[in-house]
C-alpha cells in the first residue's frame, strides 16, 4: 500500500567538479548512506558548454565499486586502464568495475566541442558486496536496444541493470539491484513492487504524487521495505528508479574510494600517490590525490 511508504526525501546538494562544472549530488546523504548496493547518486546535467568547451574529467582512480554511467543527452568518451575506448550515448549504459583497482578518464569528444555540446545524464556507485571488493576490474557497454524496455499502466520502464517488472536487463552485476529509467505520460501510474528490500526514485523532470503528497523535480525519494506505492504523474515525468539488497555492512567513501575497510582505503591512496595505478592509454593527464 501506498500510505506509510516514504522513509525519507533527499534533496540534493550542490557538487563543483572543476572548472565551473557542477551536478547534484543525492547520495551520500547523511541520514542515508546507500539505497540497496547504491552509495553514490550524482545528476549530471542538464548543462550546454561554451563553444570549444566541454566534459574533461581527467584519469582518477577507483576500488571497491562499480560505475554506472547513463546519459539522456549529448556524448562521453571514456578511456580506462584496461585499455578500454567507449563511446556512450543516450540510452546506453557503461559499467565498469573497479575491484582490487583500474582509473579512467570521462571526456566529450573533440567533434562535439565546436558549437558548445550539451550533456544530461546519472552516474552511480554500486559497492561491490565484501567477498568481491578485491575482484579483477572490468567493463562492459550495452546500447540501448539491448536494454528491456517494459511497459505498466502507460509507464514505459527501461531496466538499465538488475531486474524489474519481471524483465533482466543484460548487464552483469555482482550484487542483487536494479536500475530502471521511467517515463511517465501525464496522469498514468507506476506500481513500484515490493521484490527489492530497498528502493528509491530520482524525479528527474516532472513531478509525483503519492498518497495525496507531491513531489518536485530533483528529489530522492526513498521508500520503506515491504510497501507498494503508487506513483502518479503530475505532468509529463521522468524517473530514476533504484535500489536492491541492502549492503552487507558499513562502507567507507573517500574521493573515488569505496571499501568495507578504511586500511584499504589509505593502501589506495598511497597507491595513486605513488603512481602504482595502470596507466589511462591515450589519456597523459591525471587528477592528484587531494590534500
Amino acid at each position: 500500500m501506498t500510505v506509510g511508504a516514504i522513509d525519507l526525501v533527499i534533496e540534493p546538494h550542490v557538487a563543483d567538479l572543476g572548472d565551473g562544472f557542477t551536478v547534484r549530488r543525492a547520495l551520500p546523504f547523511a541520514k542515508r548512506r546507500s539505497v540497496g548496493p547504491f552509495v553514490f547518486f550524482d545528476r549530471v546535467g542538464p548543462v550546454r558548454f561554451a563553444a570549444g568547451k566541454g566534459l574533461d574529467v581527467r584519469p582518477h582512480p577507483h576500488i571497491g565499486l562499480a560505475t554506472v554511467t547513463y546519459l539522456f543527452d549529448g556524448e562521453i568518451l571514456h578511456r580506462d586502464s584496461l585499455g578500454t575506448v567507449q563511446a556512450i550515448r543516450p540510452g546506453a549504459v557503461n559499467w565498469m568495475t573497479a575491484g582490487r583497482g583500474i582509473a579512467h578518464s570521462e571526456r566529450t569528444p573533440q567533434e562535439r566541442r565546436g558549437n558548445g555540446d550539451s550533456l544530461a545524464g546519472v552516474q552511480l556507485w554500486a559497492a561491490l558486496p565484501k567477498p568481491h571488493e578485491e575482484t579483477a576490474a572490468s567493463f562492459s557497454h550495452h546500447p540501448v536496444s539491448e536494454l528491456p524496455l517494459c511497459e505498466s499502466e502507460g509507464a514505459e520502464v527501461r531496466v538499465i541493470a538488475g531486474s524489474f517488472l519481471g524483465a533482466r536487463s543484460p548487464v552483469a552485476t555482482i550484487s542483487e539491484l536494479f536500475c530502471a529509467d521511467a517515463t511517465l505520460p501525464a496522469g498514468s501510474r507506476l506500481e513500484l513492487p515490493a521484490e527489492h528490500e530497498e528502493r528509491g526514485f530520482y524525479i528527474l523532470s516532472g513531478g509525483i504524487l503519492m498518497a495525496g503528497e507531491s513531489f518536485a523535480p530533483e528529489r530522492l525519494v526513498v521508500l520503506r521495505p515491504g510497501t507498494v506505492p503508487v506513483l502518479a504523474a503530475e505532468g509529463e515525468t521522468r524517473l530514476l528508479l533504484l535500489g536492491g539488497a541492502a549492503l552487507d555492512g558499513p562502507r567507507h567513501i573517500w574521493w573515488n574510494f569505496v571499501s568495507s575497510s578504511k586500511e584499504r582505503i589509505e593502501q589506495a591512496k598511497a597507491d595513486w600517490r605513488a603512481g602504482r595505478f595502470p596507466p589511462v592509454p591515450g589519456d597523459d593527464e591525471f587528477i592528484p590525490l587531494p590534500a
